[in-house]
């Protein structure tokens, strides 16, 4: 301990002695510029200089005390909206050397129900260059300019925010879509709204689909579950086929964690001897356990998120920080 408590302050010592340095030196320029004949190129170059030393300061504040970012999309709705530009406080877990790179000072240690954000573990990274380089920009530019774009032009979530939903020890099942907590230490599971009533958590975290929308929801999973196994429809449960057909056309479902657990379920039942559809449809049944130094990040707007249910508990070493404050559009400011 005392040997990294002298590398971090040498290290910060260090760079207040090259900050100190370089700010003389360029004060040193600016009264030796206040005394020579001004031209267009000398001007330019002031300009230029003002420029780069602003983008600097930026990223480096963006990259160890606090980052803005852009919300990209509603999983996280009403709480934060798409577009609303938040504060993200990046000494929260930990100072983060470089994009990607180690932490050093902080606990990382997390708080359940805070609001943090992550690298996307299912972000597939063209090279390790191009992203340390497009993570720069998008810091050093406040999230204006990002060259990390799909073919489409659509920017891709290297970066998410989601709510920390559950904590190492935890195990988390989900039924028609709701979240069933059993935490560290105890052996039952409690439905998710009775468990932040019972502790003070938010309230945020909400769902927009019926509950009985999941029959015919459940039904049609099943059914595409058999008939990967080659059972045809007329060998179907007429239970089955009722409630398929009963499916209100104009809901709009995305909880695909709920469709593949029942979809494995009917494989199992059209076939018991696949043992691989045994051990998909287990692990649904048992649920998600958050193993340590990580935490289970889940989305408010339940019925439209990517998060947690699907690509798992994320390590402490993928967190950047955590939502402090929203900032635009005005009207929506707010601390968390």
């Amino acid at each position: 301990m005392a040997e990294n408590n002298a590398f971090v302050n040498g290290f910060f010592d260090r760079v207040q002695t090259l900050t100190e340095d370089w700010l003389t030196r360029r004060k040193a320029k600016r009264l030796a510029r206040k005394n020579r004949k001004k031209t267009v190129w000398t001007e330019v170059k002031d300009w230029l200089d003002a420029i780069v030393f602003a983008v600097v300061v930026v990223f480096l504040l963006n990259q160890f005390l606090f980052q803005m970012f852009v919300i990209p999309s509603p999983s996280m709705q009403n709480t934060l909206l798409i577009n609303d530009r938040v504060w993200v406080s990046k000494t929260a877990y930990g100072v983060e050397l470089y994009p990607y790179g180690p932490k050093i000072l902080g606990s990382g240690v997390v708080d359940r129900d805070q609001i943090i954000t992550f690298y996307n573990p299912e972000y597939a990274q063209r090279s390790p260059v191009f992203s340390i380089i497009s993570k720069v920009l998008y810091m050093a530019t406040l999230g204006f300019w990002n060259i990390d774009v799909d073919e489409d032009g659509n920017p891709n979530e290297w970066l998410l925010v989601k709510r920390a939903a559950a904590l190492p020890g935890d195990t988390v099942t989900f039924r028609n879509g709701n979240a069933y907590i059993r935490p560290a230490g105890l052996s039952g599971y409690q439905d998710e709204a009775s468990f932040r009533a019972a502790n003070g958590y938010a309230t945020a975290p909400k769902r927009e689909i019926e509950a009985s929308t999941y029959n015919s929801y459940n039904a049609m999973a099943m059914i595409q579950g058999l008939q990967e196994k080659k059972v045809s429809v007329s060998n179907m449960p007429v239970h089955l086929k009722e409630e398929a057909s009963a499916m209100d056309n104009s809901a709009f479902f995305t909880d695909y964690y709920g469709f593949n657990h029942m979809g494995y379920r009917g494989v199992r039942i059209a076939d018991p001897t696949d043992m691989s559809a045994r051990s998909y449809w287990a692990r649904y049944q048992t649920g998600l356990y958050v193993p340590e130094n990580c935490v289970l990040p889940l989305g408010d707007n339940r019925d439209n998120s990517n998060d947690g249910r699907y690509f798992g508990p994320v390590n402490y070493s993928l967190l950047t920080g955590k939502v402090s404050t929203i900032l635009w559009p005005l009207g929506r400011v707010k601390s968390f």
